[in-house]
């Protein structure tokens, strides 16, 4: 299976679409979808199913569809460093694309491809680029300077890495993730205490992001359908599902989807649930990659049924979300011929039939197997795409279906918190709020003291139990104790909070000596029209004193509109124990 980069050019505008079928919008009012998903959603996501789209840098197609939509996403091929030669080599190419996205409203999502561009040969010589030490110094060199401009950027960036490589790596490894690589042998200091095998290949991006401190990065581990040898999704669809999955999570786990020496894990699953239009293969190939929409459809057939269950087999076993990208956009009106433009050019598909033509029944379900993202776009040349992707009614289909689907808002979902999202409010933000630091005494007049209860706020992750406690107060009697467990960075965090745009909100931490504490970062988030933008303070352990009460900030934005959440991350670098407190959190 081969990526190669594609661009797409769009035009017109979502207003000019007319009406769309009322049963392609959801009802708000549905309970929430992924109530029965696995894992978290990543802090700095939104709680609803993400819909992006492919779009090159410079291009304004999305911003002038008049649709809200949530992802832009593009590929970062090899030399992307430099920009191909036409920039310095300082990632300043990368920092600009996550700055565009954001300046148009969207979140920024980097397909990270450069493994196959290496000097070595193609994908059939993975393992061995990955066993050339100064491939391998190269190559994990241009993705630290990756991290450095996401931590730059300061905002939540999605991270997609190496679509398929992993998948080559376990085959051409014959499914052993000891296998050699020259990890530390690359000679990277940061790299120097990771093993020299398949499965320090994957903590090293782990290790890296880590080391910048770009903890505003979500990174996510590629799973392909047919890593295992039997390809699930197309070709061997009677094949058991659990034996699959469980043969290439022994393999994965090691990389970085379970406790490991670097402290913490891969945020999200990715997966591409085909590179091609299905009619290009039937065309072209004379090969079936169309799968079945009936609601009764067989898992044991090629049928949406059968991926779905696929991918909730891997949320239950490796307790992480997924997000889908380069999803075909061929519909039922396409032609069958190669795309050069014109109306309905490219081929046959029906993922965007399936997801936006049925109410919201296909999302959820989606989203109740761990699914927080549909990312659409086309794989190669000559794909159907969202900017001719004419239906029979006239209208192009993502832009009136898709666009009409998130201009309403969405589908909202679980964010497998220990509590259900509060919605924020639609309003701008208040003034900033002036308040008199803390003192010690009896009472504490912050506007979150904890003296008698947890004042709405959840925890989540590793921090998942929480309460007030009179065991240690930094101004009145008590405080938010939270209970550390587990692997994996934790959170604590209220919804709706009435800080107001440039007011300074101020934490006081206590952690706990001889703990696997790594960092601690205070945030706040905006929520939908802020464009859910994150501002961190991200600490490292190292500048914090253990066993006292540390002093932390955040300024929230001179523009910010109303936040949806704001809390403390605690990142591990182990599996934790012990107990930390928040206290008087004021502005």
């Amino acid at each position: 299976m081969h990526y190669s980069k594609w661009i797409g050019l769009f035009c017109l505008s979502l207003t000019a679409c007319g009406s769309v079928a009322s049963d392609a919008v959801p009802s708000l009012t549905e309970p929430l979808a992924a109530a029965s998903a696995s894992g978290v959603v990543p802090s700095g996501l939104p709680a609803r199913l993400m819909v992006g789209l492919f779009e090159d840098s410079g291009q304004t197609w999305m911003k002038n569809s008049g649709a809200r939509w949530d992802v832009r996403y593009r590929y970062f091929t090899k030399d992307w460093v430099n920009n191909w030669g036409y920039s310095a080599a300082d990632g300043s190419f990368g920092l600009d694309f996550m700055k565009e996205s954001d300046q148009q409203g969207y979140l920024p999502a980097i397909q990270y491809y450069q493994l196959f561009g290496e000097p070595g040969g193609g994908e059939s010589e993975t393992l061995h680029k990955v066993q050339n030490g100064s491939t391998m110094a190269s190559y994990f060199r241009d993705f630290k300077t990756l991290m450095q401009r996401v931590k730059d950027f300061g905002k939540p960036t999605l991270v997609l890495l190496e679509a398929d490589a992993v998948g080559f790596l376990e085959q051409q490894s014959n499914h052993d993730p000891n296998a050699y690589a020259a990890i530390a042998a690359s000679g990277m200091p940061e790299l120097a205490g990771l093993p020299n095998t398949v499965a320090g290949f994957g903590l090293a991006y782990l290790k890296l992001k880590q080391a910048v401190g770009a903890s505003n990065a979500v990174l996510g581990l590629h799973v392909s359908a047919w890593a295992s040898g039997k390809d699930v999704a197309s070709y061997n669809v009677t094949e058991a599902l659990q034996p699959e999955v469980d043969k290439v999570y022994g393999f994965l786990a090691p990389l970085g989807l379970t406790a490991n020496v670097t402290g913490i894990q891969y945020d999200v699953l990715v997966g591409d649930p085909l590179d091609r239009d299905a009619d290009y293969y039937s065309v072209t190939q004379g090969s079936e990659r169309t799968w079945d929409p009936s609601d009764s459809a067989s898992i044991s057939s090629r049928s949406f049924n059968r991926y779905a269950q696929w991918l909730k087999l891997w949320n239950q076993k490796a307790t992480k979300r997924w997000l889908l990208w380069q999803i075909p956009v061929g519909n039922s009106n396409h032609k069958d011929v190669w795309n050069n433009g014109g109306s309905a050019e490219g081929y046959k598909d029906n993922r965007p039939e399936y997801f936006f033509s049925n109410g919201s029944s296909h999302l959820a379900k989606f989203a109740d197997a761990g699914v927080i993202g549909l990312l659409f776009g086309a794989g190669a040349s000559g794909q159907s795409s969202y900017q001719n992707d004419v239906y029979s009614d006239g209208q192009l289909f993502m832009r009136s279906r898709a666009g009409a689907f998130v201009n309403a808002g969405g589908l909202a979902i679980s964010t497998g918190g220990s509590s259900t999202p509060t919605p924020p409010p639609v309003t701008t933000a208040t003034a900033p709020s002036t308040q008199p630091p803390p003192t010690t005494g009896s009472t504490d007049s912050a506007q979150y003291g904890f003296e008698s209860s947890t004042q709405a706020w959840a925890g989540s992750g590793s921090a998942s139990s929480i309460r007030s406690s009179t065991a240690r107060a930094f101004s009145g009697s008590s405080s938010l104790r939270v209970d550390l467990s587990g692997s994996g960075n934790g959170f604590v965090k209220v919804t709706s909070p009435a800080a107001g745009a440039g007011s300074t909100v101020s934490f006081h931490v206590w952690v706990p000596t001889g703990s696997v504490v790594s960092a601690v970062q205070p945030y706040v988030l905006q929520g939908a029209a802020g464009g859910w933008t994150w501002t961190g303070n991200w600490q490292n352990a190292s500048s914090l004193k253990a066993g006292s009460w540390n002093t932390l900030v955040v300024r929230v934005p001179a523009g910010a509109r109303a936040l949806s959440e704001l809390g403390v991350m605690f990142e591990m670098n182990g599996t934790a124990s012990g107990t930390a407190y928040v206290d008087s959190v004021s502005w």
